[in-house]
């Protein structure tokens, strides 16, 4: 199978699933106005036009056009419903697979009539939908009920990265060593990082008083970076938290997986619906971390609810500190958890399944249209 992904070479998902697919046997064109982020596997064929910003998607058209035509490939995916989308429908070239982000459909639309109009426009001119969760494929047929089947492709996580973690045990090694709680996430409004805080030192208060060796031990490490960094530096401070709190800036990406084995209890709180898949909490799940989540979007969706972690009410800080203070107070039900949230990411997140769910996809959309 020829498939061509009409994306964004400078994000990770791209490169994530040109190389997974790659690896799957498939031959693999990217085309692309956005430069690499990181290098491609070896085989995954990487187009780059000289077309930049929103006219760019118009004016790499001809040449896009050009290429497929010499390239012609079984299958065009193209990621993101506004941007991308529109180059693949001006294109013209069948079949293609729309497959919407996030921001596409949550805040694009709302910007203009225009906006909605291009990307209900985009999204009708596809021969097939998917949406990585199921929340979000929802949000989509809100532009265009009319709109058929949605695709449910999930983001996958690199098991083998994570191969060498295991849960945090119940009985620690050393007994006063640091219980941390933690995020690896952007520093924004969006993702709650102030409810977090504001949890967390609701945490800290009760622990004082009713344990206080466990509050002697008890860390927040909140790892990224963004625009509300000093923000939340302050908010830290007022909530009286600043000398256990640590900030420690964006990390690469391959090096997340070691700075989730830090953690004893991962925490996400976003706030928005916009938050449409939970990639960092199934990470955490990978590295046999419980988790505290938010009802947020497609958050629950990754979580089963009592068995790999806890789904709290969105901005609900006191809702959030019971969660966090009930795995705090019980190191067997984190080690339970955690190994619960390893087994489910590998059996649904692993990228061998993903990748298959994709493939069935595209051999799925290509009968379809031989057919009409």
């Amino acid at each position: 199978m020829k498939i061509v992904l009409l994306s964004g070479a400078s994000t990770i998902h791209t490169i994530r699933w040109a190389n997974g697919l790659q690896a799957a046997g498939l031959e693999v064109h990217v085309v692309s106005q956005h430069p690499e982020l990181e290098p491609f596997a070896d085989g995954v064929q990487v187009h780059l036009f000289p077309f930049r910003g929103v006219l760019g998607y118009f004016t790499m058209v001809p040449r896009v056009k050009k290429l497929l035509d010499r390239i012609k490939p079984d299958l065009v995916n193209a990621h993101y419903a506004s941007g991308y989308a529109t180059t693949a429908r001006l294109v013209g070239y069948h079949p293609w697979l729309l497959s919407v982000w996030g921001s596409d459909v949550y805040d694009v639309p709302y910007k203009s009539p225009l906006h909605k109009w291009l990307v209900r426009r985009n999204l009708s001119a596809a021969d097939a939908v998917a949406s990585t969760s199921h929340c979000m494929a929802e949000q989509t047929r809100s532009l265009l009920p009319a709109l058929g089947h949605i695709a449910i492709t999930p983001f996958g996580v690199d098991i083998e990265a994570y191969a060498g973690i295991s849960p945090s045990p119940a009985n620690k090694v050393d007994p006063a060593a640091p219980l941390v709680v933690g995020t690896v996430k952007t520093m924004a409004p969006k993702y709650g990082i102030d409810t977090l805080i504001q949890a967390f030192a609701i945490v800290r208060r009760n622990l004082q008083q009713q344990a206080p060796a466990l509050a002697e031990r008890l860390v927040l490490r909140l790892i990224g970076d963004g625009p509300q960094t000093e923000e939340l530096k302050a908010l830290a401070d007022h909530e009286g938290i600043t000398e256990v709190t640590t900030f420690t800036g964006r990390v690469p990406h391959l090096q997340v997986p070691e700075a989730l084995a830090e953690l004893d209890v991962y925490v996400a709180l976003s706030r928005l619906d916009s938050e449409s898949f939970g990639v960092a909490i199934i990470e955490a799940g990978a590295a046999g971390r419980p988790v505290v989540v938010s009802d947020a979007g497609g958050l629950p969706e990754v979580v089963l609810d009592g068995e790999t972690g806890l789904v709290v009410p969105r901005e609900k800080p006191e809702a959030a500190a019971k969660a966090i203070l009930r795995l705090l107070h019980d190191p067997v039900l984190r080690e339970y958890m955690g190994a619960a949230g390893q087994r489910h990411v590998s059996e649904h997140y692993g990228w061998p399944a993903c990748i298959a769910i994709m493939k069935a996809l595209y051999r799925q959309t290509i009968d379809q249209h031989s057919k009409d």
